[in-house]
């Protein structure tokens, strides 16, 4: 179907109804599947590894061999400062007593003292599935809190106290997020209008496509095996809304420009839905495709990041697309009041920059001296780089949250009083025949602290052996303590040893992100690329586009490394530097889309200099209140108490910012001014654009720009 047919669906006079009916029986469809969405996620994606790699093999052994291995330990810690006295210790007796009923198997450990005599550790594996353990945690913090002596400090650590810390933490905290993005759009859209009605219909309208989102996403994991995990389903709402509220502000200001061209508000609908629909695609291609290039990551949580992400843009692209402009036709022209566009029937020649007066001014600026513009621009950017040496990637368990939690207060007790790694030791497998020469090897290793008593199985053909770390799990020399220990344990013959535990986990993430990184990055910038060339007909003008995202990207981190270095949270989640380039490349290099496809359509009319220039003028208004709304949408991740969230909000949010006022405002603009009608080599344009500017006015933004 052509462009000028799909424009006729939604500005028909009889199909706009059609439309808006379809899209009322969709919702009603989708919705009550949509608010089934977090029944179906599946959060253990966020630190799963994929199965080949050494941690995971260990796990699925353990578990085979070790049939308790699959249930969580919690860990309750008790210290006095002072030193423990016979009631804190009757204390710990007397839990431990009652832990026995929610204890898997019955089995929990006698307390270990601490060398100083200060601290108690009673551990224990807790029963039940996933609905019930909850709910046995939350009875064993309040058992640590009942009949507590005067100056005893007490917490709950261990897998099953962060799962609990977690789900506490998470709790309503979907649609927590979901009022903070919609009040925040919201907000930005009564400003942009500056109207009482109009800022409503884009609102309603990314609304019910969210709603389609989720329910298609909960259709895909209920039946297509796809994963949701907590992650993917904040990111869903925040790009429907963002890139959703982009398209419609695209949108409106095509066809707030058109009503003054156009008696029939159904002609200037078809008219703006038109020129305007092959950059919305493009857009909307250039993220979903980059959305579903993380399908090539090894990491599971990065992978299923894709297709979530991929269906949450192309809802917004259809539902802005078909509902929004039936939606504003139905309505007509009032929706704009106080600042209605009347039809003039001599708009078609007027000076549409006129409305246009702060670009008109910056176009001019670029337009003066481009050189000097992009050279000057170019130079903050990289300035602004450095601030990447305040970053680092590796987020330790117990910074991971906002606010302080009890199993971060547990594990700060513990390495306290304990070898730091005596929470989270870690665990070697190996053939019960060779136990005694893997002790020896483990215990030789440099950074190994302890190493326990193995455990056999019940079919005695396997051992599982703590070692403890002398270093707190996430640490470097941790990582390298594992990595020396690996070593040791596989030279030893026919003990097939394999080490897991969480920091064995660090060690093989780090290795799979990297591999992520050289895989997933390239392939996301040749999928860029290719989009730019199709849409621009052109080679020049996309390397150009590129090679300013990715310096857009750079700047971006070491901006961002100044925010998060004032705000105390500069250990990054070790996933978060390639997501967060997927999102300002794609998300990025939208707004140099918008103006480069209308800098195209003004230069094949008014030659290059002249159609850059008003290309400039009249999309800067619109394309900074679109990166202004999309910022702030990715900064409402800010409410969640995680800290990944919190640091891709501000990473996402300072790059998209950069690449609105800088990137698309001032380098582009003057880059494509300074290398002339040969920004759109090899195509017709090039050729036919250097003759029109020939023959053009060289200094001025012409009339009708």
């Amino acid at each position: 179907m052509s462009r000028q047919r799909l424009a006729g669906l939604p500005s028909g006079r009889r199909s706009k109804y059609a439309l808006i009916v379809f899209w009322l029986v969709l919702v009603a469809v989708a919705g009550p599947l949509s608010i089934k969405l977090s029944e179906v996620q599946n959060n253990d994606t966020l630190g799963l590894l994929p199965a080949g790699v050494e941690s995971s093999r260990a796990v699925e052994r353990a578990e085979a061999a070790f049939p308790d291995s699959k249930k969580p330990v919690a860990i309750a810690v008790y210290v006095r400062d002072s030193g423990l006295t016979a009631a804190d210790r009757a204390k710990a007796e007397a839990d431990r007593a009652v832990f026995v009923r929610y204890a898997d198997g019955g089995a929990v450990s006698p307390p270990v003292p601490s060398g100083d005599g200060k601290a108690l550790l009673v551990s224990f594996p807790v029963a039940g599935d996933d609905t019930q353990r909850p709910e046995a945690v939350t009875d064993v913090k309040e058992r640590l809190a009942l009949d507590q002596p005067a100056g005893l400090h007490t917490a709950l650590t261990g897998d099953a106290a962060a799962e609990s810390d977690v789900l506490d933490a998470f709790g309503g905290m979907d649609t927590t997020l979901l009022l903070a993005t919609a009040a925040t759009v919201a907000v930005l859209l009564l400003v942009t209008y500056r109207s009482p009605v109009l800022w409503l219909i884009p609102l309603i309208t990314v609304g019910i496509a969210n709603q389609f989102a989720g329910g298609i996403v909960y259709l895909m994991a209920k039946y297509g095996g796809v994963t949701v995990d907590f992650q993917s389903q904040t990111i869903l709402t925040v790009l429907v809304f963002g890139v959703g509220v982009d398209y419609a502000l695209l949108l409106i200001a095509r066809y707030r420009e058109e009503l003054r061209r156009h008696a029939d508000r159904h002609e200037a609908m078809r008219v703006a839905l038109r020129r305007s629909f092959g950059a919305i695609c493009a857009s909307a291609a250039t993220v979903a495709i980059g959305l579903l290039c993380l399908l090539a990551a090894d990491l599971p949580s990065t992978r299923g990041l894709g297709p979530v992400g991929a269906v949450g843009i192309g809802a917004a692209l259809l539902a802005m697309t078909t509902l929004l402009p039936a939606v504003l036709v139905l309505c007509g022209r009032w929706l704009f009041w106080p600042f209605v566009p009347r039809y003039t029937p001599t708009a078609v020649s007027a000076d549409v920059t006129a409305d246009h007066g702060i670009w008109r001014r910056i176009a001019g600026l670029v337009g003066g001296r481009p050189r000097a513009v992009w050279i000057g621009t170019a130079a903050a950017l990289v300035a602004l780089t450095f601030g990447i040496g305040n970053l680092s990637i590796g987020l330790p368990n117990e910074e991971s949250f906002t606010s302080e939690v009890g199993s971060v207060t547990g594990q700060r007790l513990i390495a306290a009083h304990y070898p730091s790694g005596s929470a989270s030791p870690a665990e070697i497998l190996a053939t019960a025949g060779a136990a005694d020469q893997v002790i020896a090897a483990a215990r030789a290793v440099p950074g190994v602290a302890r190493v326990d008593e193995p455990e056999r199985s019940p079919d005695g053909a396997w051992v599982r052996v703590p070692a403890v770390l002398a270093d707190t799990p996430d640490s470097d020399a941790a990582l390298e303590t594992v990595q020396r220990l690996r070593t040791a344990v596989h030279e030893v013959p026919g003990a097939q040893a394999l080490v897991g535990g969480r920091t064995a986990v660090l060690v093989d993430e780090e290795r799979i992100v990297g591999r992520d990184n050289r895989v997933v990055i390239p392939l996301i910038l040749a999928v860029v690329l290719v989009i730019l060339v199709l849409l621009l007909r052109a080679l020049v003008a996309p390397l150009l586009l590129m090679v300013s995202v990715v310096l857009s990207y750079a700047a971006a981190m070491g901006a961002a490394g100044f925010v998060l270095d004032a705000l105390g949270y500069t250990k990054l989640f070790v996933g978060i530097p390639l997501q967060a380039f997927l999102f300002l490349v794609a998300l990025g290099v939208d707004y140099t889309i918008f103006l480069m496809t209308r800098a195209r359509e003004e230069a094949a009319q008014l030659g290059h200099r002249p159609g850059v220039l008003r290309a400039l003028t009249v999309t800067g208004g619109v394309i900074t209140s679109a990166g202004v709304v999309l910022a702030a949408t990715f900064g409402a991740l800010g409410v969640l108490p995680l800290v990944p969230s919190m640091q891709t909000g501000v990473i996402v949010a300072v790059g998209i910012l950069l690449d609105t006022l800088l990137v698309r405002s001032l380098l582009i603009p003057a880059l494509a001014l300074d290398l002339g009608a040969r920004t759109w080599w090899p195509g017709k344009l090039s050729r036919r654009t250097a003759a029109t500017t020939s023959a053009a006015p060289a200094e001025r933004i012409p009339a009708g720009a």
